[in-house]
Order: structure tokens, then C-alpha cells, then sequence
């Protein structure tokens, strides 16, 4: 009796060790992945059955939005709570950008830091390095470490830019010191061919109205100068599967404690040059081939998890930086091979965008032990909501200097409260403000439509304002047919675009 009643209290005690245990948090953040190109949100000519998978394990959000419309200023928004246009320097960052997020204010890899959790950024940075400079060829920092993360392994900037190296824990990975780097932004710097004077080595392509005909690395040509740093030279068509097997290492290094991780694929984004196993069999070109490459990096991610038994606790959050793109610097057959499938669903827009597609991304929350599977919903919620949210779920006060743009949203994560953001500022060239079924777009100058990538820019000289419960393709614009709500949005709008929210 006595040896069974101390087995019953051990087993309780087991019970609430793990109750009490905070769960481990996977941030998957997609590139350039619109909110049609996933079989779960309606894409039928390819399917996408682990990102499926993880949807009907967990919650589909049809109303979740990056803040841009560009790769940049989402990942700051979602790192620091901070909406990014309240920030200089927060536009598409060239490959030899200073470091954006400031070191002295909290950010989310911090806050999870102080609530006791080992935290990872593993993929596309493009937030920028150093200060005043970075010298590639020694410890470069400020950089991942002194924004929050114990560990780094990152591409530095895109892959479209210079320069295409790993650099862990703030040095350059495999770099032989007799072959120093030096990159530049403003003029050709050393020997190596360029894709403007020697097309005949490239693999696809490039599009010179974006600038992709600089120098080459792996057969493509990139933006910037770049001379050295040979041996350091990533394998475009291996980066999918070292950065997933980095990612796996990091969380089998860390079953005993509590993890983040914040993986950024660099899958859809150009120049596309998926791995064998996915070349060629979308039908769809590289973009499509791309899509797979990701579905199946998001497969293996899920399968260490279940692997270490770590699925039941650990909450995955799968997004993607902003809208879809389709000829974005290079040809690579994508836009001839596209058929009729829509990247960005029933949204008008895309990339660059101040329309929906800009900035309405796929968002799907996975955690077993707290969300019920199967589940979709359309509350509006924000990624720059996350930070506030996971405060809340981790119990780190937040105080007055933190994630001054973020809402606890915590919740609607959990699928238990369809309360909406009550307001939501997005950019993509102009602000858009979102507030209930109402979205209003303010006044703005430049091209109303981009001839190089077919996307609607979404500017114009005059107010639009679309009623988003019944016309979610934003083709009426009712502004003169409603002043009173124009008016009551532009005020709204006004008051958010620099001031930082008082939190209560």
C-alpha cells in the first residue's frame, strides 16, 4: 500500500513539473510566402502536407498580418514590438548595414532570456551588423548576441545580396584569413566576375532593372560587391537543409530547458535554387519547387520534435515576413510556369504592397498541450503582437520601454478569444490602418503599379477605404460614400504613426 501510494505521489508530482513547465517556442518565418501559396489556404496545383499537418494540429488564422510589406521592417517589428516606420533606417537593408535593432531596449529573444530560456536565430538576419562598418574578418558585433540570442547562425543579409556566408556566433563561417572579405554597395571591388560582364557563368538569368547582375556567387549574380571569402561561399541549393540540420542541433542541445528558436527560412525568396531533390518537380518553376523545399524543412523540424518528445510543449508558430512576389530579380521560370494559381489567394496586391496581400501572411499556431487541433479563425492579430503575447504567456513584465506596439494577444493565440486587435497599422510605401470590418488607406504619391514585378503598388492621390467583411479583394473603394469613417480612420492613423502606445 505504502510502495503504491508513493508511486501515485510521484506521478503527481510529475504531473505538475510538467503543468508548471514553460513551453518551448519555435518562431518558422517563411520569406516571400503569400497567403494563397499553402494547400491549406487553398492552393491546389501543389501541396504542402507537413505545413498542412501542422494546421490541423493546431490554429489557422485567415486576418494575421506582418506590419510590412517588405522583409526588413516585419522582422523588426516582430523582434522588437516596435512599429518599424517609428524607426530610420528600417527600410530593405543593403548587406553592409549597421545593426537597426538598438542593443539598449528590450527585445523578444531578451525578454525570453530573462523568463529563462535558451534562444537561437537560425537563418535569414537582414537586420543589419556592426556599427559605423563591419569588418567581416573578425568578431562582428553588435549583432544576433547582444540583441538576445545565445546563438547565431545566420545569413547576414538575403540571399540576393552580398555577402552569401554563414556567419555563427559573429564569425564568418569556414573563412580562410589569407582570403579576406571586403563587400561594398557603391562600386566593384576586386576581380571577381559580375553577372553584367560575365552572363556566361551564370546558372539563370537576372533581371537588371532590380540590379541582380553584380558579382556572382554559385553560378548567380547578386546586389553588391563582394572580393574575398571564397572558402566561406554558401551552396545555394544546400542552405535549406544546413540551416534545418543547425536548427535540429540547437534543439537537441536543449531537451532538459526550455528553448526559442527563431528560424528564418530563406524559402521563397530569390534568387530560387532549391535542392535537387525539389527541382523540377512542382511544375510550377523554382518558386514552386522553392514552396516545396519549404514544406519539407518545416517536415523535419516537426519530426525532431517528435523524435525527442517535445511536440506535446512546444508551441510552433509558422508565418511568413510579408506578401507573395513572383518575378523578383531573376528568370527563373516562374512566371512562365505559374498557370493559374493565384500566390496570393483572393488578395489584391502583393510584396511592396499597401494592399492585403502586402501584409495578410499564412499564420498557423501549433502547441498540443494548450490548443485544441483543427481549428481556424479570423481575429485580427498582428506578429508584432507576439512579443506582448508570449510576455504574458512566459510571466515577464513588460514595462514601460518594451514593445511599445504590441498587444497581448495571448488569448486569441490560444484559440480562446475572438477578440479582435482593436485597431492595426500596416506599411507597405503609405500606412493602412485596420479597425473592425474597415480598412483605409491614406493619400499617397509614386507609381500606382510596378511594371518590373506586376504587383499594384496600392498608391494613390486619394483616400481609399474598403469594407474588408464583404470585399476582402479591396475593389470598391467607398471613401466618398463614407466621410465620416475616413475621417474617424485618418485621425486614428495620424496619432499611431509616431507616438508610442501608452500601456496600461
Amino acid at each position: 500500500m505504502k510502495k503504491k501510494l508513493l508511486v501515485l505521489i510521484c506521478l503527481g508530482v510529475n504531473l505538475i513539473v510538467h503543468a508548471q513547465q514553460k513551453p518551448n517556442i519555435i518562431i518558422i518565418y517563411a520569406d516571400d510566402l503569400g497567403y494563397g501559396d499553402l494547400s491549406c489556404y487553398g492552393m491546389s496545383k501543389i501541396k504542402t502536407p507537413n505545413i498542412d499537418k501542422l494546421a490541423k494540429q493546431g490554429i489557422r488564422f485567415t486576418n494575421a498580418h506582418s506590419t510590412s510589406a517588405t522583409c526588413t521592417p516585419s522582422r523588426f517589428g516582430l523582434l522588437t514590438g516596435k512599429s518599424p516606420w517609428k524607426q530610420n533606417g528600417t527600410g530593405i537593408a543593403p548587406g553592409d548595414a549597421s545593426l537597426i535593432i538598438p542593443t539598449d531596449k528590450p527585445t523578444l529573444p531578451s525578454m525570453l532570456q530573462n523568463a529563462g530560456y535558451t534562444t537561437a536565430v537560425i537563418g535569414k538576419w537582414h537586420l543589419g551588423l556592426g556599427t559605423n562598418g563591419i569588418d567581416w574578418n573578425s568578431e562582428i558585433k553588435p549583432g544576433p548576441k547582444e540583441v538576445g540570442f545565445n546563438y547565431s547562425f545566420i545569413m547576414p543579409a538575403t540571399l540576393d545580396r552580398v555577402p552569401c556566408v554563414y556567419v555563427e556566433n559573429g564569425r564568418v563561417l569556414n573563412l580562410d584569413p589569407t582570403d579576406p572579405i571586403a563587400v561594398n554597395y557603391k562600386k566593384k571591388i576586386g576581380n571577381d566576375p559580375t553577372g553584367k560582364e560575365n552572363p556566361e557563368l551564370l546558372r539563370m538569368k537576372p533581371d537588371v532593372r532590380q540590379g541582380h547582375n553584380q558579382t556572382i556567387i554559385d553560378s548567380i549574380s547578386r546586389i553588391g560587391w563582394m572580393s574575398g571569402g571564397h572558402s566561406a561561399y554558401w551552396k545555394d541549393e544546400n542552405i535549406a537543409s544546413e540551416i534545418t540540420n543547425k536548427a535540429i542541433t540547437f534543439i537537441s542541445n536543449n531537451t532538459t530547458k526550455p528553448f526559442f528558436l527563431y528560424f528564418a527560412s530563406g524559402d521563397i525568396h530569390v534568387p530560387r535554387y532549391p535542392n535537387s531533390m525539389f527541382r523540377g518537380k512542382s511544375g510550377m518553376g523554382l518558386r514552386g519547387d522553392a514552396i516545396l523545399q519549404l514544406d519539407w524543412t518545416v517536415g523535419k523540424l516537426i519530426n525532431a520534435l517528435d523524435s525527442l518528445h517535445l511536440a506535446q510543449n512546444t508551441m510552433i508558430i509558422f508565418s511568413s515576413d510579408n506578401g507573395p512576389v513572383v518575378n523578383d530579380g531573376y528568370f527563373d521560370q516562374s512566371v512562365e510556369l505559374l498557370g493559374d494559381h493565384k500566390p496570393a489567394g483572393p488578395l489584391r496586391g502583393g510584396k511592396y504592397s499597401i494592399f492585403d496581400a502586402g501584409t495578410r501572411v499564412p499564420f498557423i499556431v501549433k502547441w498540443p498541450e494548450k490548443v485544441k487541433a483543427n481549428k481556424t479563425t479570423d481575429v485580427l492579430i498582428s506578429q508584432i503582437d507576439l512579443f506582448a503575447s508570449l510576455a504574458k504567456l512566459t510571466g515577464q513584465p513588460l514595462g514601460d520601454i518594451a514593445a511599445p506596439d504590441s498587444f497581448d494577444m495571448l488569448a486569441q493565440l490560444l484559440g480562446k478569444s475572438k477578440e479582435n486587435r482593436s485597431y492595426l497599422l500596416e506599411q507597405g510605401g503609405p500606412l493602412s490602418i485596420i479597425k473592425g470590418k474597415w480598412k483605409y488607406i491614406e493619400p499617397s504619391k509614386g507609381p500606382r503599379y510596378s511594371d518590373v514585378v506586376n504587383i499594384e503598388y496600392g498608391n494613390d492621390s486619394f483616400a481609399q477605404l474598403y469594407d474588408l467583411s464583404n470585399d476582402i479583394g479591396e475593389t470598391k473603394n467607398l471613401a466618398l460614400q463614407y466621410p465620416d469613417i475616413v475621417k474617424e480612420l485618418a485621425t486614428l492613423l495620424k496619432t499611431n504613426r509616431e507616438v508610442e502606445r501608452t500601456r496600461f
